[in-house]
């Protein structure tokens, strides 16, 4: 009995904790399209906590016929950026180094994994975190997970929700390509500084 009233209370705290939906109007979200040259790639970003070396968040940067940020359970956000649940539109290279720079300071690395596919992927990516709603918090990479299941190229990826199993299974894939991005300022003051890995492999 005592387990079915844990696990009940379990589910409302994680009821109460809920997601936070928005919904930025067609004006807004037309305005700040923005489309990247560089051939179509899905990105993976995983913060990892430098104290404790475990994963903190992840999210989804997907450039193809646009370019836009899936952060579920997310935090970040700009003025200039329109977001719909959890989706961000209008990632500019100066919008992605944003979202970086939020993440990356003392206390957190932020690991980039970027994987070369096809437009037809990127779309359907794309199609199904547009359609994912709102995430809960705490539920950023299981959300990311249920988004790539089954997606042609990312079959192999585990069901998880834990960051670093995902980042295991992002460098992985054939060309990967990896970067560590670190920030040796204090977390009230950090900017950019972009380490670049040298196996072009993710430690486990």
């Amino acid at each position: 009995m005592l387990r079915v009233v844990t696990a009940f209370a379990a589910l409302l705290v994680l009821t109460a904790c809920g997601a936070e939906p928005k919904w930025a109007s067609e004006e807004a979200v037309s305005a700040a399209r923005y489309v990247d040259p560089a051939p179509s790639s899905v990105t993976l970003y995983t913060v990892i906590n430098k104290r404790s070396g475990e994963g903190a968040h992840a999210g989804l940067l997907i450039s193809g016929s646009e370019r836009i940020m899936f952060d579920p359970a997310g935090s970040w956000n700009h003025p200039k950026v329109p977001e719909r649940n959890d989706v961000h539109f209008g990632m500019t290279p100066r919008m992605v180094n944003f979202y970086i720079d939020y993440h990356a300071r003392e206390t957190f690395d932020v690991v980039e994994q970027t994987v070369l596919v096809p437009p037809e992927v990127t779309e359907l990516v794309m199609q199904r975190a547009m359609a994912y709603g709102a995430a809960p918090k705490a539920t950023c990479t299981i959300s990311i997970s249920r988004v790539l299941q089954g997606v042609p190229g990312f079959e192999s990826l585990p069901m998880t929700w834990f960051p670093k199993k995902m980042m295991r299974g992002f460098a992985a894939l054939p060309g990967v390509r990896t970067r560590t991005i670190t920030d040796t300022d204090a977390d009230k003051n950090h900017g950019v500084l972009l380490v670049q890995a040298t196996d072009g492999r993710v430690s486990p």
